[in-house]
């Protein structure tokens, strides 16, 4: 049973999309939306458009304005705003594109604004290089053997364990201020991780060797 959300967000946008008859809902951002059109994404496929249109070109466009949801709230992302929409829908799964690429304070905020959402859905980004989302305290991820892993506490994480990496931590401490645990590898197919306290984002990359 379909429920997961695909959400587009504005900034780089992807090489390659996924299989959207997985997802129940389908939905993008304004400045997305632009990048979509270009790369001739379904447009029809999408339930909604939501953002301020300030980069809205009022052309073609037009034929969709019954699928815009308008936000004018400058005090807000378009992303934590698609976000709330989505909240209300009652889904608890949301793959994100375009969460990275372009303006680092972007990409930033995007991690922000997902860890602000991390109790009410399971977020993953996905770009050209990885995926990243935020992890319980007792996680496994499987089919990783060989592959790019790092751990970005956020900001900090205490007494963390991990099983199947290269450089193993055994009850050690991560802070963004003096010590993470990113470019790491899997050496097992499966990579167990947990930790007692604080946030901690998990980033797979590609293969390793």
């Amino acid at each position: 049973m379909k429920d997961k959300v695909l959400l587009f967000i504005n900034g780089d946008p992807p090489k390659s999309f996924p299989n959207i008859e997985e997802y129940s809902l389908i939905a993008c951002t304004d400045g997305a939306f632009h990048y979509l059109k270009n790369l001739n994404f379904p447009l029809d496929k999408l339930d909604f458009i939501s953002g301020d249109f300030d980069s809205h070109s009022g052309s073609d466009e037009n034929m969709y304005e019954d699928k815009f949801i308008y936000t004018p709230d400058q005090d807000k992302t378009d992303f934590q705003k698609a976000l709330e929409i989505i909240a209300e829908k009652d889904f608890k799964k949301v793959d994100v594109f375009g969460g990275s690429g372009g303006e680092q304070d972007h990409f930033l905020g995007n991690l922000t604004v997902a860890f602000g959402f991390k109790d009410q859905f399971d977020i993953k980004f996905y770009d050209e290089f990885s995926e990243y989302y935020f992890i319980p305290k007792q996680f496994a991820v499987t089919g990783v053997k060989d592959k790019m892993i790092s751990l970005y506490p956020f900001p900090s994480v205490e007494n963390i364990t991990t099983k199947g990496l290269n450089w193993a931590l055994n009850n050690g401490n991560l802070n963004i201020t003096s010590r993470i645990g990113t470019r790491n590898f899997a050496i097992e197919d499966e990579v167990f991780i947990q930790y007692e306290k604080g946030n901690l984002l998990i980033f797979v990359g590609k293969n390793y060797l």
